[in-house]
């Protein structure tokens, strides 16, 4: 048995937040949205004090290496689209 690992520690800016409650409020929304469209493991990993600054890191395991891919693509094109962050940068691993 095969099994794959992928993960994407994904850092944002959201520009239009003026305090932690209306950070979380957006990253809070974003992390809802991405566990119910992919099905996918999401958590702030980093920069939890910073108004406009987070870190997600999101994780997946699969039988199959390209759909992991697949899906991981879509998760940061998903997040690409919203209007309310920007990426500033974006890692991906696999195992």
């Amino acid at each position: 048995m095969t099994m794959y690992l992928g993960t994407l520690r994904i850092v944002l800016h959201i520009p239009q937040s003026r305090s932690l409650k209306s950070k979380r409020h957006v990253i809070k929304a974003i992390k809802d949205r991405l566990k119910n469209k992919f099905n996918v493991s999401v958590a702030e990993v980093d920069d939890n004090d910073l108004w406009q600054r987070a870190t997600l890191g999101v994780a997946i395991v699969a039988n199959e290496g390209q759909f992991l891919d697949q899906v991981l693509s879509q998760v940061e094109s998903f997040i690409a689209s919203n209007p309310e962050v920007n990426i500033i940068d974006v890692e991906r691993v696999d195992y």
